[in-house]
């Protein structure tokens, strides 16, 4: 087991506002900010050039899709670097990367067969940067509380900027050509290496260069060897699965039941919404024993509210459940916690990246096999039956947990509130 690290001086203890005072932190948080921002861009303004060059609606949507295909393939590929290099380097560099992409894109006589691989470039190194990013944020702010408010930031703001993001993207299209708009985005990812570059400190590598110098499978072997780090892993994917099916299948079940665009948009908000208002109660208005505690029910109890899908409900109803199944999002502060003090230090970078690429895959295999399922069975029908499937599975999960704790050696040293031995 890995022992828990304690807070590197000056890291605070607190809520989401004594993170902010790590001067560090605030460097990391804008650079997300601005390089989610840009990402988002570059999504809408990506479609619009492409279904523009070659005014097929098939192409738009490969466009948009290849921001998720080679997710899995580069997490599992680029694992090991996480660990190799200083968390700083791997950070701009990937930064860097993606600002030449965007900048290749905005030149005029771009082909769309470029423009394509380069898309693919982007999303290739993603979840490096999002893997090495979150396993730096325990260097920054220690592997506690702090730790945890931290990744809850970083996680609400990947949501409010998809939520708004959108939307601004779309009004900036309307006075900016779609190349205009992806010199925004390169600009974005420009500005995020420099605040990494000059706003956080230079560090040196977690693992020595013989020990990440291993195949992808012996990483995810290493990573996945042990019963507990791999019992709270698959926590974070799993459950996820089901909780996006009803998002996924929002636009048929809106038409199926009458609902026009304007609930649309308001049923597709909700989830977000909800994860982002349970994330902020969670973060600031629970301690850190309470947010361990309430882990186990809030995670079982997520999906529940969507069985209201049974009886068909209207539009008022149904967004009461989505908001709900949104809030039960809290539980992620405390099993972010658990995670953390179950993974060995020298694998945390290796273990983020694979963490997040297993995220992003399960969550896309989930909407795809809702949608493949609403071929044959009624919408409706299908999120049911997903919800009970979710909390069966989440339940399970949790006792696999529980059978891994018995099993495992009792520790020496005196005890950290998620069980795990602070010596």
């Amino acid at each position: 087991m890995a022992t828990v690290n304690q807070a590197p001086p000056g890291a605070p203890a607190g809520g989401y506002r004594s993170v902010f005072r790590v001067r560090e932190f605030r460097a990391v948080f804008a650079a997300h900010l601005m390089s989610v921002l840009g990402v988002v861009i570059a999504e809408i303004a990506l479609t619009v050039l492409v279904y523009r060059l070659t005014g097929s609606p098939l192409m738009s949507a490969l466009t948009f899709a290849l921001g998720f295909l080679p997710y899995a393939l580069g997490g599992t590929l680029l694992a090991g670097v996480a660990d190799r290099y200083p968390a700083r380097r791997v950070l701009v560099a990937c930064d860097l990367l993606c600002a030449a992409c965007a900048a290749a894109m905005v030149l005029p006589g771009t082909p769309v067969a470029v423009i394509l691989v380069l898309r693919c470039a982007m999303a290739f190194v993603a979840p490096l940067f999002q893997g090495t990013r979150s396993a730096s944020l325990a260097d920054i702010l220690g592997s506690g509380a702090a730790f945890v408010l931290g990744r809850s930031l970083l996680r609400m703001v990947a949501q409010s900027a998809q939520l708004i993001g959108f939307g601004l993207g779309g009004l900036l299209l309307t006075v900016l050509a779609p190349r205009g708009a992806l010199a925004l985005t390169a600009a974005g990812f420009l500005g995020s290496a420099l605040l990494l570059r000059l706003g956080t400190r230079a560090r040196p590598a977690r693992a020595g260069a013989a020990a990440a110098r291993t195949s992808a499978l012996a990483g995810l072997r290493a990573v996945l060897g042990d019963r507990r780090v791999r019992a709270l892993t698959l926590l974070f994917w799993l459950p996820p699965c089901f909780v996006v099916v009803p998002e996924a299948l929002l636009a048929p079940y809106a038409d199926g039941i009458g609902a026009g665009t304007a609930a649309l948009g308001l049923l597709i908000c909700a989830q977000p919404v909800g994860a982002v208002a349970g994330e902020l109660w969670a973060g600031a208005g629970l301690t850190a024993r309470t947010r361990s505690r309430v882990v186990v029910p809030l995670a079982v109890a997520g999906p529940l509210p969507l069985l209201v899908y049974a009886v068909r409900p209207g539009v008022p109803v149904l967004l009461g459940a989505l908001l709900l199944a949104g809030l039960a999002h809290a539980y992620t502060l405390g099993l972010d916690q658990m995670w953390v003090d179950a993974v060995p230090e020298e694998l945390r970078g290796r273990a983020m990246t694979l963490l997040s690429t297993g995220l992003m895959t399960f969550q896309g295999v989930g909407m795809a096999l809702a949608g493949l399922a609403a071929e044959f069975v009624p919408v409706h029908v299908v999120v049911t039956a997903a919800a009970l499937l979710g909390a069966a599975v989440t339940a399970l999960l949790f006792a696999e947990l529980r059978l891994a704790d018995r099993a495992a050696p009792r520790p020496r040293g005196p005890r950290s509130e998620t069980g795990v031995s602070t010596k």
